[in-house]
């Protein structure tokens, strides 16, 4: 009569629009619409782990692991053997034990200083203008008797801490060079020769004061940066352990550059012949240039300075005074914790300046006080 036959639901079979898993599917799938418990699923056995063949050579490898450590070992020594290399081993462990007692005094600073002062004796001790800050930063180096090693990661710590950059670099350049330890070493190494003490305090100030207001005027902030760390005492947690990780993360830091520097140094001490000194101390402004690039590249640390300084009789008192103001502001070692500590960009501007500003104002103050 018309009407429509119905037409009987058509299950699909295994092979056509299962539910996912197969036969697996379907039967859990009716399992649940009567209300039935599933079948835990078949946990996958964990394949059995082949243990790889030994590669066919295997006998030399073995030889070599053997022979090879005690090989190098005797070469090594007898390498060390050489009168080159030993004074090269005895430079570069000099250098690095003369300032590892700073860097300790120096890293402990800069941690004493993250944990424990806070950022408003910082504001009330500089003046609000940096320009005004940048002398009274210079002028308080004097309360650190280390050498530069110590005053990298102390400028860094009070950077972090709010500090003017500005300000903070002319504390790093100063605190080496003006503090009571180096004058005073200074006035041993040249007794009655007052003037040789004044001179190296006004010129390393000057330089201190001049580098601070250079980079007032000229220092960009995408050539700084600093290691990033946490600054400051935060509130529920223990001053002294931030204390010690502080220590621990800068003097970890800074002792890999340090030593670094101290083999730049010594290289350059083993392989450069005396004759070429004698070369040089003949005219009188070529001498300062020499004495200032020699500082750069001894990296001898500011309380032994002034001792070499007068030991090199041979070169007018301008040129040792140029060794002795350059020495603890631009050196191998303080170039490489400069570049760890705030970046390679601003190590080879701000050293580079510092180099030239620092031999202008010896020359000056020698010039006028020598």
């Amino acid at each position: 009569m018309g009407g429509v036959v119905p037409v009987p639901e058509r299950r699909p079979g295994l092979g056509e629009g299962n539910p996912p898993g197969g036969a697996a599917g379907l039967h859990a799938a009716h399992l649940h619409e009567a209300g039935l418990p599933e079948a835990p699923a078949p946990v996958p056995e964990a394949p059995v782990p082949q243990t790889p063949a030994p590669p066919p050579y295997w006998p030399l490898l073995l030889l070599g692991a053997a022979v090879l450590p005690g090989a190098v070992v005797f070469l090594v020594g007898r390498w060390g053997d050489v009168p080159a290399v030993q004074a090269w081993r005895t430079v570069c462990l000099a250098v690095t034990v003369q300032a590892l007692p700073f860097l300790v005094l120096g890293t402990a600073l800069s941690g004493a200083i993250n944990a424990f002062v806070p950022e408003s004796v910082f504001r009330r001790v500089l003046p609000r203008r940096p320009a005004l800050a940048v002398p009274v930063a210079g002028v308080a180096g004097v309360v650190l008797p280390g050498c530069e090693c110590a005053s990298v990661p102390v400028a860094g710590s009070l950077i972090s801490r709010g500090v003017t950059p500005a300000a903070a670099f002319a504390f790093l350049l100063s605190a080496p060079a003006v503090n009571p330890v180096v004058l005073t070493a200074t006035a041993i190494a040249f007794p009655g020769n007052p003037a040789m003490v004044l001179a190296r305090l006004l010129a390393s100030l000057a330089t201190a004061v001049a580098m601070g207001w250079l980079w007032l005027r000229f220092g960009r902030a995408e050539w700084l940066r600093p290691v990033a760390r946490h600054t400051g005492h935060r509130a529920g947690h223990s001053r002294w352990d931030e204390f010690r990780r502080g220590f621990q993360h800068d003097f970890l830091h800074a002792g890999g550059f340090l030593v670094a520097g101290a083999m730049a140094a010594a290289t350059f001490d083993v392989t450069v012949p005396g004759s070429v000194l004698d070369t040089f101390s003949e005219t009188p402004w070529l001498s300062v240039l020499f004495l200032a690039a020699l500082a750069v590249l001894l990296a001898v640390c500011s309380e032994a300075d002034a001792f070499l300084a007068a030991s090199l009789t041979g070169f007018p008192a301008v040129a040792r005074l140029a060794f002795m103001v350059v020495g603890p502001m631009v050196d191998l070692k303080l170039i490489a914790l400069q570049a760890g500590t705030f970046g390679r960009a601003f190590a080879v501007r701000f050293s580079a300046a510092t180099l030239v500003v620092a031999v202008a104002c010896s020359a000056l103050a020698g010039g006028v006080l020598l």
